[in-house]
């Protein structure tokens, strides 16, 4: 009897470790694909990154030799890219995370060949070629939503590509970590990127891949860190020695910057419908010179820093003590981005939408005639509080700036301005922007507004 135990359990622990080898072979294949996707996104967010640094290059030196010539590049440039994308790659235009969340809500069985539609080689070459054209003829658009959508299309394609033996891998998981990784990735906000997949981009438990989701946000943050290195996208600015009555300012800029996050929300999506009518090219082109005429007349005769994403409008009134912006200011940075984006071209809201929130943020602090430090917090108040109004996630808002500049003393007042901005913007809208441009293009898709994508060829099982 014990021999006969004896050669049982010797059994019993063959089987289980064969199991255990094979389960381990299993998740390492599976992991594998991430890795690779994750290093892909790294690489081609920082070669973007590039791209759009030396487009906001030349626009600064068109305004340096001769603003008049933006009469004439900046209608040049709406138009080729918005014809980019009209013409080869629709899902292409705007700014990419809407088009990301469609694909996670399209990644089931019954949808899953039009999620191709939105994610594709082809839409991020014509993501990146159309937007910097938009960035060079001075639109206000930002790089961070195209990188989301074009790391989506990433992981996408790696899930394509793997060979039929491959462990069976779940495309909406893979697409859900592509999102985060091209978040982290424009950024250098890690914890930004996980908290983005839980809020704006599945909205459910994210257990069944929370590994697969660290690692690619973890992998592509660090690819994009060891070419560009550990920096921050704003830096370290001063808000010590805070006032104790600062939260009531806090609250005034949350209020406004969520009503007015909102609203250009409404704005956008209000003429996004008109020109939707717009059926003849001919009066596309209209539109398009219009919109462009428009911001080159408000760079030449009101202010240059109309123009680009306004980064260098954050890092000037956080980092200088010159902190004194226009009254107008807001107005003209919110104008921008309804002008560029309402134009069919590639290119993000997330950049404006900081730089508006951080503008008005700046002229409410004069108003209050509030301490240097207390004029830094303001604006990163004003930032969270514009992003919030425009997304309806506080919690990705709050942690994107605080990873932005490394302020962990004023996280709690970051939280209290998106959380006055969530609440104050459901009287503007219910639904957020982005929920808005989802439905859409599940709409347009569903009724072949977009049309599909080519086939594409699947890498069969090599038989040796």
């Amino acid at each position: 009897m014990k021999h006969l135990f004896t050669a049982l359990h010797k059994r019993l622990k063959r089987v289980y470790d064969r199991l255990h080898n094979e389960r381990f072979k299993d998740n390492l294949l599976q992991a594998i694909p991430f890795w690779v996707a994750s290093v892909i996104t790294g690489l081609v967010a920082v070669f973007y990154a590039k791209l759009f640094s030396w487009a906001e290059m030349g626009t600064a030196w068109m305004l340096h030799h001769g603003v008049w010539w933006l009469f004439i590049v900046m209608p040049v440039c709406f138009i080729t890219a918005w014809w980019l994308c009209y013409k080869f790659a629709p899902a292409a235009r705007g700014s990419g995370i809407p088009q990301v969340i469609a694909a996670v809500e399209l990644a089931t069985p019954k949808y899953i060949d039009k999620v191709k539609n939105l994610l594709s080689i082809r839409i991020i070459i014509v993501k990146i070629v159309s937007s910097i054209i938009m960035v060079f003829g001075g639109g206000v658009v930002g790089r961070e939503g195209p990188t989301i959508q074009i790391a989506g299309s990433v992981f996408r394609a790696i899930n394509q590509w793997l060979p039929s033996w491959w462990p069976k891998i779940s495309k909406r998981n893979m697409i859900m970590a592509g999102a985060s990784a091209g978040l982290a990735a424009a950024f250098n906000t890690p914890l930004g990127g996980v908290v983005f997949a839980m809020e704006e981009v599945t909205r459910t438990h994210i257990s069944y891949f929370k590994t697969a989701l660290f690692t690619a946000v973890i992998i592509a943050g660090l690819t994009a860190q060891g070419l560009l290195g550990p920096y921050l996208y704003l830096g370290y600015p001063d808000v010590s020695n805070l006032s104790g009555y600062i939260f009531f300012g806090v609250i005034a800029v949350g209020l406004v910057t969520g009503l007015l996050g909102s609203g250009m929300g409404r704005v956008i999506l209000s003429i996004m419908k008109w020109t939707r009518s717009l059926k003849s090219i001919p009066k596309r082109i209209i539109y398009l010179t219009a919109c462009a005429l428009v911001l080159a007349s408000l760079a030449y005769w009101v202010s240059e820093r109309t123009l680009g994403s306004g980064k260098e409008i954050m890092t000037h009134t956080l980092f200088t003590a010159d902190k004194h912006l226009p009254w107008y200011m807001p107005i003209i940075r919110i104008v921008g981005p309804v002008l560029s984006f309402t134009s069919g071209a590639a290119g993000g809201v997330f950049a404006p939408a900081l730089t508006a929130g951080a503008t008005v943020g700046a002229v409410m602090a004069e108003w209050f005639n509030v301490s240097p430090t207390n004029v830094n917090l303001l604006i990163l108040a004003g930032m969270v509080g514009f992003l919030t109004g425009v997304t309806r996630t506080p919690f990705t808002s709050a942690i994107l700036v605080l990873e932005m500049t490394d302020r962990h003393n004023v996280i709690f007042h970051l939280l209290l301005a998106g959380m006055v901005a969530s609440l104050v913007s459901y009287l503007v809208d219910r639904h957020s922007f982005y929920d808005h441009l989802k439905a859409q293009y599940i709409h347009d898709i569903h009724h072949e507004a977009i049309p599909p994508e080519p086939e594409e060829k699947k890498v069969e099982e090599v038989k040796g």
